[in-house]
């Protein structure tokens, strides 16, 4: 099998685009894609100090690797990374360890912040307490304390690693449950205040391609799982996508490109969120699900 561009041996084959790819035109493809939704979206402006999400998995450290290609020559662009440590045993020290030794090849400044100063105990104490699904209390938690070290960074845009998949996966749960503004909160334009910009740089590259890129450029990363991923609800939506892509290759794009056209022929709410009596932070609700899971009063 040999690459369409070159001659060269190919490593891999989309079925999606019908394209055989070297390892170097495999890269380039990935880094396309990646150049084009940033430059598309606005994802980076002149002067945006970025904060990433880097956990040590084959996602964050992907995105760190490419951002930093990208911009790192760049004055005008500050790049930061920020690492949430849950506190789960025997699981995130390897990634936390991973994500210091990336980011201090790069040359890039790294924050770690873990739910047990921020919380007063760590996840697998949460958990033990019953406060509610793993994957659950861990998504709600993670992401409030991303957000609030993002903005507390002064960061203009908080990376975040999610993949073709993941995001294909997350149209399809929301579609499920019929959640409208939990759907427009998830369009790339959306901002609300005190809320640091997401912007999602990977969102067009399929899972395995994350993988074979960081394999291809021996990146270094964990490929362990979380003890408690198994319990995740996506696990349905991930199943039902992958062995229809098998089938349909092409179906990842096409949920993805169409929920961003469907997104782009509605005008979101002015302002969706307000700010938790409690903490302060961005919320749909009086009290933040943070706080509720957190047991707050």
């Amino acid at each position: 099998m040999k690459c369409d561009r070159c001659g060269s041996a190919a490593i891999i084959y989309q079925k999606y685009s019908g394209a055989h790819l070297c390892s170097r035109h495999f890269r380039e493809d990935v880094e396309r894609k990646i150049k084009r939704d940033i430059r598309k979206r606005g994802m980076v402006r002149r002067g945006d100090r970025v904060a990433i999400a880097l956990s040590g998995g084959k996602d964050s450290t992907v995105l760190t690797h490419v951002l930093h290609k990208i911009f790192s020559a760049r004055e005008d662009i500050e790049l930061m990374a920020v690492t949430i440590d849950e506190g789960i045993s025997g699981y995130r020290e390897r990634t936390l360890s991973l994500a210091a030794g990336l980011t201090k090849s790069l040359g890039i400044p790294h924050v770690v912040r873990t739910f047990r100063d921020e919380f007063g105990r760590s996840l697998d104490e949460m958990i033990a307490e019953k406060r509610g699904g793993a994957c659950t209390v861990c998504g709600v938690l993670r992401k409030k304390l991303l957000n609030k070290t993002a903005r507390e960074l002064g960061a203009q845009r908080l990376a975040t690693g999610h993949n073709l998949d993941d995001e294909a996966q997350t149209v399809l749960m929301n579609y499920l449950r019929g959640d409208i503004n939990w759907m427009a909160r998830l369009a790339p334009e959306g901002e609300e205040e005190d809320m640091v910009p997401r912007i999602k740089p990977l969102r067009s590259v399929p899972e395995k391609e994350v993988a074979l890129y960081a394999l291809t450029n021996e990146l270094p990363m964990s490929l362990d799982e979380c003890q408690y991923a198994h319990a995740a609800l996506r696990n349905e939506a991930r199943e039902f996508v992958n062995s229809y892509e098998v089938r349909h290759p092409g179906t990842k794009y096409s949920i993805v490109n169409g929920f961003d056209r469907l997104m782009s022929a509605v005008m979101p709410p002015s302002s969706l969120l307000m700010k938790c009596r409690l903490c302060g932070e961005p919320t749909s609700r009086q009290v933040c699900r943070a706080c509720r899971l957190l047991g707050y009063r």
